[in-house]
């Protein structure tokens, strides 16, 4: 049988980097879609990552199968706790298709939703106009958006927020429906006048690889003003791997890079920067769960 190593190799994945000096959590992730289209297993992934410190995962659903995948992970293994939504992209497409099947899809996330201490987010959710172009799927992303924050406030939920090309629209939707009480932007894309907005509200800003791009003096410059409490650390895997592996597929274990890249750039120890991380997602999503926390019940 091969080793850990030896699997990532034969996958194309970059190596495992050097273990962190404390653990972390991974605060928004895709093992599911890691699985399918890299071919790591999500207990491959939950591996790799403790290799290196990553001792929690945040798994996060984008639809319904997604997020009843999510609701499962999390019931069945410690460390991992879920998310569940539908992506406003996918609401866009279920509308077109039949408002019906996604006011089902809605319903179900509401039950997913419910399903006990191991669900602690309803996400990712949020405004998408990048991909969504047309005025009807924007009015659909909108109404889906909402539900999803009363959805969220039913359950006393976090609110994990997907943003692309949508800023205005987003803090629109959460002024006029109320402001959960804990609200991540997920893979923050803005810069620092649109942190300063979120920080209002007592926002998470969720930093992802991008924030290790050339190309990134946006959330550079986020980073800069957003207090050390607000700060959590995702690898939104298998996507926007952080550099020095961008151009590969990501995974869990890569959040390394962006943890110590955020170090480096807020000017801390790595270690003292890890337990920051750590301690920011637990209260991000309502509290420790698993053997981070000494392997309390969840």
């Amino acid at each position: 049988m091969s080793t850990l190593t030896e699997r990532l190799e034969s996958l194309g994945l970059p190596p495992l980097p050097d273990p962190l000096a404390a653990p972390i959590a991974d605060s928004h992730t895709h093992l599911d879609t890691v699985a399918e289209m890299v071919g790591l297993t999500p207990e491959e992934s939950l591996e790799a990552a403790a290799r290196v410190g990553v001792a929690r995962i945040v798994q996060v659903g984008c639809d319904v199968e997604g997020s009843r995948f999510a609701e499962e992970l999390a019931r069945t293994h410690d460390g991992v706790v879920a998310a569940v939504a539908i992506h406003p992209n996918d609401a866009a497409r279920l509308a077109a298709d039949s408002p019906a099947a996604l006011a089902e899809a809605i319903d179900e996330v509401d039950r997913l939703a419910g399903a006990g201490p191991h669900v602690r987010a309803v996400g990712e959710t949020g405004i998408d106009l990048y991909r969504t172009r047309d005025q009807e799927g924007r009015r659909v992303q909108r109404e889906a958006f909402a539900a999803h924050i009363a959805i969220a406030k039913a359950h006393g939920l976090t609110l994990a927020i997907h943003d692309r090309d949508g800023h205005d629209d987003i803090l629109d939707v959460l002024d006029a429906e109320g402001w959960p009480d804990r609200v991540i932007m997920h893979c923050f894309s803005g810069g620092a006048d649109l942190a300063r907005r979120c920080l209002e509200h007592d926002a998470w800003l969720s930093f992802a690889g991008v924030v290790t791009f050339n190309s990134a003096a946006p959330q550079r410059e986020a980073l800069a003003v957003t207090p050390h409490e607000r700060i959590l650390v995702e690898t939104d895997a298998p996507f926007l791997t952080p550099a020095p592996r961008r151009g590969r597929s990501n995974g869990p274990y890569l959040v390394a890079h962006t943890a110590r890249f955020i170090a480096e750039r807020l000017g801390i120890d790595e270690q003292d920067c890890c337990r920051m991380l750590d301690a920011n997602t637990s209260a991000a999503y309502g509290g420790g769960w698993g053997l981070a926390d000494g392997g309390e019940e969840r």
